[in-house]
């Protein structure tokens, strides 16, 4: 069966992608993953999200998938032995040249998109080096993949959902250029995703140009108040494969990447928790198998920049906007206490809060929890509505744990 990947930014987003079925997940530490702005974790963590993994016999894989200069390199192989002391799996690399250090330590080498591998020829060379897998370049189609797979000597893992980027399997000099914060080394700013201003300096060019040969396609520019035209055309959707995981499954993938350890908990347990349904499916009957319209839509209501196929069946072809989901968090509340006798949580709420209301409760060892209020009590008595500033007794079918953060869903 094709393995599951799931981000985590934390240790709440860790448990919320394997409450909801992620078979492996991959995280940052510090200072060593694209992901500078995350959380991330520490070498000191890591023994702690081994033991968090292993009870749900997940695996763990540790990126370390940054452009590496001498000092960086030096320090990552030094580190090398304590993190195999904590019993990851293994490590996510985009330096072809700590493999041998890596294998060497006990660890599974996984060559990472920034490695950009296109062909069955670097996938040969790579099993020469140590490497287990490969994470194909994003690139590359579906033909492409099954071509490449069939003659792959190693593991390959791809991208099936979350932001796509406008450089190359990653590598952008954007962010650099205009804030000298390097992309390459995890500390992306994400210009790409800004209001860009376009200037014409042809005199009385008031139209819209269409920038794409092809008829259909045009970048979405709009007129501002001082004449200028403004456009996201940098910014692609994000990706959505779920309507195409039997054609990924039969073209004998290893490993379904999901992208987001910069995005919140409730964005990996949902995402997680529509794929592992829809692989689950097929596998339990790929003859009878449909998409269920209901994956969509919850992939819908979490942090998306609009959904696009990448570059599996054509290039990707929209600009995207900030976020459209169909949700806002609001934080309002912090749990107390909860009684496991009767399946009530009582919360702490600084903003009002109602029957009918669609909660989130996060934490470290609760994960991600989606639950609709159907009932409150105050010192015994229902009520339909409870004030900021008051605790409140709520039924909740799953445990949750006192400090838990509680967010609630308003629609935009």
């Amino acid at each position: 069966m094709v393995e599951l990947l799931s981000p985590a930014g934390n240790f709440i987003s860790l448990r919320a992608v394997l409450e909801n079925g992620a078979d492996a997940t991959y995280f940052g530490l510090d200072d060593f993953n694209m992901r500078a702005n995350a959380k991330n974790f520490s070498l000191n963590d890591l023994s702690e999200v081994s033991k968090i993994a292993k009870q749900y016999s997940a695996k763990t894989y540790l990126c370390s998938n940054v452009i590496l200069n001498e000092d960086r390199a030096v320090e990552l192989k030094n580190n090398l032995e304590e993190i195999a002391a904590s019993e990851i799996d293994g490590i996510i690399l985009s330096d072809i040249g700590l493999i041998e250090d890596v294998v060497d330590n006990g660890l599974e080498a996984h060559i990472s998109v920034q490695e950009n591998t296109s062909n069955s020829f670097m996938l040969k060379t790579l099993k020469k080096l140590g490497a287990k897998r490969a994470i194909l370049s994003r690139e590359l189609s579906l033909e492409d993949i099954k071509k490449t797979v069939k003659k792959s000597p190693i593991e390959t893992e791809v991208f099936i959902h979350g932001a796509m980027c406008m450089a190359i399997s990653g590598r952008c000099f954007l962010s650099s250029g205009l804030y000298g914060r390097s992309a390459n080394c995890g500390d992306c700013l994400q210009p790409c995703r800004k209001n860009w201003t376009l200037t014409f300096e042809e005199d009385n060019n008031d139209s819209v140009i269409n920038l794409s040969e092809v008829n259909e396609e045009s970048f979405v520019i709009s007129k501002s108040y001082d004449g200028s035209y403004r456009t996201n055309f940098f910014s692609p959707r994000d990706m959505m494969m779920i309507e195409h995981v039997p054609e990924l499954i039969k073209a004998g993938i290893d490993s379904f990447k999901i992208e987001g350890r910069a995005r919140s908990p409730d964005y990996g347990a949902m995402v997680t928790n529509v794929y592992r349904q829809a692989i689950d499916k097929y596998y339990e009957n790929p003859k009878e198998y449909k998409i269920n319209p209901q994956w969509i839509e919850e992939l819908k209501s979490v942090f998306n920049r609009g959904f696009d196929t990448g570059f599996y069946f054509n290039t990707p072809y929209e600009t995207s906007e900030n976020n459209q989901s169909k949700f806002i968090k609001k934080d309002i509340g912090q749990v107390v206490n909860y009684f496991n006798r009767v399946k009530v949580a009582e919360l702490k709420v600084w903003d009002d809060l109602a029957v009918g209301d669609e909660i989130l409760i996060q934490g470290k060892t609760t994960g991600s929890i989606k639950h609709k209020i159907d009932s409150m009590q105050i010192d015994g008595k229902n009520v339909k509505k409870v004030e900021r500033g008051n605790n409140v007794g709520v039924a909740i079918p799953t445990k949750v744990r006192a400090n838990d953060f509680i967010y609630k869903l308003v629609e935009r």
